[in-house]
């Protein structure tokens, strides 16, 4: 698992990731149906990347029938949370303050998500004591 640690998805990986999270173990076609729902993407486009993929060990794959079956081998919590940090170093100098500033400042942010994140907040300061 450390290998895949030190993964760094692109884009359009990561596109494929969000498919294959959120519907679990598809096909190609399948992946480039919920691809096209929201840009278009050739299916030949869809498969290159997917085969890739399964070469960078980023995906694995049941060949046992003529549909290949493709799954992630990236767990999403996981890669979220090491994109992230690579995110906030690169970005904000590894301040997580700045990063949630810029966030709540950048958007109109509901009176629901100011609460969750009180409640988060409540939560991480109980679980310090």
């Amino acid at each position: 698992m450390t290998q895949r640690k030190n993964l760094k998805p692109t884009a359009g990986e990561l596109e494929i990731l969000q498919v294959l999270w959120r519907h679990g173990p598809s096909t190609v076609r399948f992946v480039n149906d919920r691809l096209n729902e929201s840009k278009e993407v050739g299916y030949t486009t869809t498969l290159k990347l997917m085969q890739l993929m399964f070469d960078k060990g980023i995906l694995e794959r049941d060949t046992s029938q003529r549909s290949h079956i493709y799954w992630s081998l990236l767990a999403e919590q996981e890669t979220q949370g090491a994109l992230l940090d690579r995110f906030l170093e690169t970005a904000f100098s590894g301040s997580a303050l700045k990063l949630v500033m810029q966030v709540l400042g950048n958007r109109d942010t509901s009176e629901e998500e100011i609460e969750q994140i009180r409640i988060f907040l409540d939560d991480l300061e109980r679980d310090k004591r």
